[in-house]
């Protein structure tokens, strides 16, 4: 149950860029084509069904049949992958790195948002069918960011010596992760379940991504989700045009580039996520993912020996579409190329990112996706929501930083204000009087009545700490259990979505976990919800 939804913009956690961008702030509206708005949807429905041929679609079914041949899925992910050949079906996507079990908790909030995305958008235009798609992001080379997650404030971390797209990554050593994840787990029928998901993921599978594949089928199949790999030669072949394109014309270095130059003339708090390269591809091999790097003879293979000319990479790209990989910049008009897509559903820092590549979408032709903010929310217990009353404070007041906390409630909690702006802007009016005598002096007599009223100020700012702080004394244990809550909604003193792994609430709420967070979740509402399980 919902107990509170909050706007980006009242939560420090989120950056002014993506506040900006859900209120549909005027300055940013040249960044995106359109505001995921329900009505919207008819516009971005046309442009890409206009734009999409058949041939894709054929080239996707196939592929998608291709890639589920070893893993058994429910009907209505098979129904959803035969639909995609049907012009009147379109996908709502979201991607993520291969997280281990999940990672973080947004991990599950952004395929749930996508699930809901495709729900509404079926029952607004039932001529059209949606389908959700979770695009695996099997050829990061990021290791360090998904080998862990957290178990009850426990960090279980994967180590390997392996190197390149993680999604190769062999899983015979994450027997060792089990044993300790079996161990800390506990015992009963949600901890039986979690504990065979594990296994059943990645120790009887050997790569980490038909691990991924197979984990989160197993969580989302009921609801139809399908699971894209992009690392499959077919799928590359659709994109050689705009692989060219980087190689020789470097096109989303120019677009990328100019469009940054905007976002930071538009506002310079705006934060930049990502630059491109002149190249935004890498070439794989079984060493390894590398950069694809030009030189004055033709095109080097960054930190290898491997040396190609102009003509031999084209003739590369050609034979072997497949070994060529796209960067954070290109993966995005990877995607789009290959999938009949509306919107792309992601957190803060994928939208900032996305809100870079406008230009390079339309240089290139392809249609820009909707971008659609995932949802977001803090998971409170019963037991957490009546302490949450029983302090007399509201949820919002946790989400302020700890001092701010502490001060609004000591100030709530006193029997007289600890605020001296009263007694400040008295003192204010009388010196400004003073500075009617002094204007009619020299100079030295002004700054010595200058000086005096900085000093007064400071005084009865000083005298306000110290009471605040005498108040903080006397009201220490209450203050105290204030900020244990605080601690254990926001570990790490971060977002519990941003550190949680899904496990905390499966043992609690078992086979309800996903059902409550499809029921409670809106995606079209931008804002932060607070649910009560």
């Amino acid at each position: 149950m919902i107990v509170s939804q909050i706007p980006f913009e009242q939560i420090h956690f989120f950056s002014s860029l993506i506040s900006d961008y859900v209120l549909e702030k005027e300055e940013l509206r040249s960044f995106y084509n359109h505001f995921p708005s329900i009505s919207n949807f008819k516009k971005q429905i046309e442009e890409k069904r206009n734009s999409f041929a058949d041939e894709a679609r054929i080239r996707l079914v196939q592929s998608l049949k291709e890639q589920y041949s070893e893993i058994k899925t429910s009907p209505k992910v098979l129904e959803n992958i035969e639909l995609l050949g049907n012009k009147n079906t379109f996908t709502i996507t979201t991607g993520h790195q291969l997280s281990l079990f999940t990672g973080h908790l947004y991990f599950i909030y952004k395929i749930v948002s996508t699930i809901n995305t495709a729900r509404i958008l079926s029952e607004e235009y039932p001529d059209f069918k949606f389908v959700p798609i979770y695009w695996m992001a099997t050829e990061d080379h990021d290791f360090e960011e998904i080998n862990h997650f957290h178990l009850q404030n426990k960090s279980l971390h994967w180590h390997s010596s392996e190197k390149g797209m993680t999604g190769a990554f062999k899983t015979d050593s994450l027997d060792k992760v089990f044993d300790i994840f079996e161990s800390s787990i506990g015992v009963g029928k949600n901890a039986d379940f979690l504990k065979n998901l594990f296994k059943s993921s990645y120790l009887e599978h050997n790569n980490l991504a038909s691990a991924t594949r197979f984990l989160v089928n197993a969580l989302f199949e009921q609801y139809g989700v399908v699971i894209v790999d992009g690392n499959h030669r077919e799928l590359k072949k659709s994109f050689i045009p705009y692989i060219k394109n980087d190689l020789l014309e470097n096109i989303a270095y120019q677009e990328v580039t100019k469009t940054i130059s905007e976002i930071q003339n538009t506002n310079k708090t705006y934060p930049i996520q990502v630059n491109p390269r002149e190249i935004n591809l890498f070439y794989l091999t079984d060493n390894g993912r590398n950069r694809i790097v030009s030189s004055e003879k033709g095109f080097e293979i960054h930190q290898t020996d491997i040396f190609f000319s102009k003509n031999e990479i084209l003739e590369e790209l050609e034979n072997y579409p497949e070994r060529f990989s796209p960067n954070v910049i290109m993966r995005p008009l990877y995607q789009e190329v290959t999938l009949p897509n509306l919107a792309y559903i992601g957190g803060g820092g994928e939208i900032a990112y996305w809100l870079e590549l406008k230009r390079f979408f339309e240089a290139e032709k392809v249609p820009f996706s909707m971008l659609m903010l995932r949802n977001s929310a803090l998971l409170i217990s019963e037991n957490q929501h009546n302490k949450i009353k029983k302090l007399n404070i509201s949820v919002t007041d946790l989400f302020l930083k700890t001092d701010d906390l502490k001060n609004k409630r000591v100030k709530e909690l006193s029997d007289f204000p600890i605020d001296f702006t009263q007694q400040k802007n008295a003192l204010k009016e009388q010196f400004s009087d003073l500075y009617l005598i002094a204007e009619k002096t020299d100079a030295s007599f002004k700054n010595a009545v200058k000086a005096q009223e900085v000093k007064q100020l400071k005084g009865l700012e000083n005298l306000e700490k110290r009471l605040l702080k005498a108040q903080k004394r006397k009201f220490a244990d209450e203050l105290q259990r204030i900020l244990l809550l605080k601690s254990e909604l926001f570990p790490n003193n971060s977002l519990q979505e941003r550190y949680c792994n899904f496990s905390d609430f499966y043992i609690q709420q078992g086979t309800d976990f996903i059902p409550n967070l499809v029921e409670n979740f809106n995606p079209f509402e931008f804002e932060f919800s607070v649910i009560k399980y």
